[in-house]
């Protein structure tokens, strides 16, 4: 993301963040008809679909392969219990997800057996046309299909934590601001670009600056706590923040 600081990262209280991180979530999606595990489901599979379906991609599956092999890992990982070998003791989600991804997709002979017996089954919305569209956009790269799986992942970290800045604007009755601005969260901004929402908006351009510099701080703190989602101890954190910036610097 373009204007990200690692050094404006706030310190945090980070024992306290760990109460809610990808792998609560895990536990949640596994029980099913519990409250909050239909929720927890959505979450894990709408926020991983992409870097998994791309990564596949990469390895050379065509596009309704790729997309096939995807939703049928997501519900074997879930509905058939492939998140009950996952232990945050073992280290961080992405990469726990990358090698059962990789394990899966070793074992042909068992997936094409439960194609063959319907077991492909849409047990989550997702638009196979829009990740396939997405992928075609993507530059070409040199970058192995390893080094692409963590570059996208890390983007589906920022992309989870600018939908939660615009739910918790909607919640304050901003949404349409929010949207006007959108762009000025995550890229740079430059002379002049404010005026145009400002008079939309009936604020000065003064205010609508201040205004985006509150929802990057905001922003940011989002990111940060999404990575915080991902490893299973604070100790890992400095690691995978450093880990993050180079890949989204390369």
């Amino acid at each position: 993301m373009a204007g990200q600081d690692k050094d404006h990262f706030p310190e945090t209280a980070m024992h306290a963040r760990f109460a809610a991180t990808s792998w609560t979530n895990i536990a949640a999606a596994q029980q099913a008809g519990q409250p909050g595990a239909a929720e927890a489901l959505e979450k894990l599979c709408g926020t991983y679909w992409y870097p998994l379906y791309a990564y596949l991609r990469r390895k050379g599956n065509d596009p309704h392969r790729a997309q096939d092999l995807t939703q049928e890992f997501l519900f074997r990982l879930i509905k058939e219990n492939y998140l009950g070998a996952a232990d945050r003791k073992r280290g961080k989600f992405r990469s726990f997800l990358l090698a059962a991804l990789n394990h899966f997709v070793s074992n042909q002979r068992d997936y094409e057996r439960a194609v063959k017996r319907g077991g492909r089954v849409n047990f989550v919305s997702l638009d196979d046309d829009k990740s396939e569209d997405r992928f075609l956009r993507e530059p070409a790269s040199d970058l192995s299909p390893e080094k692409i799986f963590e570059r996208n992942w890390f983007l589906a970290l920022f992309e989870s934590a600018l939908e939660r800045l615009r739910e918790e604007q909607e919640a304050v009755g901003k949404a349409v601001f929010f949207e006007s601005v959108r762009q000025f969260v995550i890229e740079p901004t430059g002379a002049g670009e404010y005026d145009e929402v400002a008079t939309r908006a009936g604020m000065t351009p003064n205010a609508v600056a201040v205004t985006v510099h509150r929802l990057r701080d905001r922003y940011k703190k989002l990111v940060h706590e999404e990575v915080v989602r991902t490893v299973a101890d604070p100790d890992e954190l400095d690691e995978e923040l450093r880990r993050f910036f180079a890949v989204m610097e390369a």
